[in-house]
């Protein structure tokens, strides 16, 4: 049987007065790369943002690692999709990636050697490492974005969050982050990741898919079935092939794994032995 990472039983998720997820099962499978997709205002962040003990779900119940999301938090390394720093915030690139490593300082606030080294290592797998000394304001959309990555890469963790990371950028920093996300599965941890593209969930090893509530969850060739997608996307909103794009903005977005085979399903077959709860079932 697979290990969880999180399992959600009958969960409902909301803020403001609204309900963001409605009542939802699933399963999130360790040591695996899980995609959350569905269109806009579908759910998937907040799920994400619970996942990582940042939204407490109103009722039913959500463990993380067999705890409480907020009890592990600091065993996730969480990016956001525009970043954790304010814009024009005066620092380099080594400083923001270095801020990942605050929560393991000693005593005397002062940085070790290893904490060093884990910085320019994480700067050298994003390909930022020759930026070291530029400020965040210096560099392009895609450059800030494989620094936050680097900061999520530079932290202590067992899995790795992060909210639509590839989204909007260019060909180099999108294949840079996607090879991140391999390797962090290859390496025995777990990836959960938001995204509106088609084509990065079929490469996942699990999917759930969202449209307000958890619609189905799985394997992705028996989630993303055509029945399903109409039902998270609205029925007869479906054309073949347009859905890969959910946002006008991403249809220009190439996708990182065009010039090469996909490999997200290289460890074998799809997770198997996970419990299936209420919508989880494929259709």
């Amino acid at each position: 049987m697979t290990k969880a990472f999180a399992r959600g039983t009958d969960v409902v998720i909301g803020y403001g007065g609204r309900t963001a997820v409605d009542r939802s099962s699933f399963t999130v499978p360790a040591g695996r790369i899980t995609t959350l997709i569905g269109p806009n205002g579908s759910g998937k962040t907040t799920l994400l943002n619970a996942l990582a003990g940042l939204a407490e779900p109103a009722s039913g119940r959500l463990l993380v690692l067999g705890e409480q999301p907020a009890a592990v938090r600091t065993r996730l390394s969480y990016v956001l999709q525009d970043g954790q720093l304010p814009a024009g915030t005066p620092l380099t690139v080594e400083e923001a990636v270095g801020m990942a490593r605050y929560a393991s300082l000693g005593i005397l606030g002062r940085r070790r050697r290893e904490d060093r080294e884990r910085v320019v290592d994480a700067m050298r797998q994003l390909d930022i490492l020759h930026l070291a000394q530029r400020h965040l304001t210096e560099l392009s959309g895609g450059q800030r974005q494989r620094v936050y990555v680097a900061q999520g890469v530079a932290q202590d963790r067992c899995a790795l969050l992060l909210d639509e990371p590839l989204t909007g950028l260019d060909l180099v920093s999108a294949r840079t982050i996607d090879a991140i996300i391999h390797a962090e599965r290859d390496g025995g941890g777990t990836v959960v990741l938001t995204t509106h593209d088609l084509d990065e969930a079929m490469a996942a090893d699990h999917v759930i898919l969202m449209g307000g509530r958890v619609v189905s969850s799985g394997p992705p060739r028996s989630v993303l079935t055509q029945h399903n997608l109409e039902v998270a996307y609205g029925l007869g909103a479906l054309h073949e092939h347009a859905l890969f794009v959910d946002d006008p903005a991403h249809g220009s977005h190439p996708h990182a794994h065009e010039s090469r085979e996909p490999h997200w399903h290289e460890p074998g077959p799809e997770p198997g032995g996970l419990e299936v709860h209420g919508d989880d079932a494929a259709s």
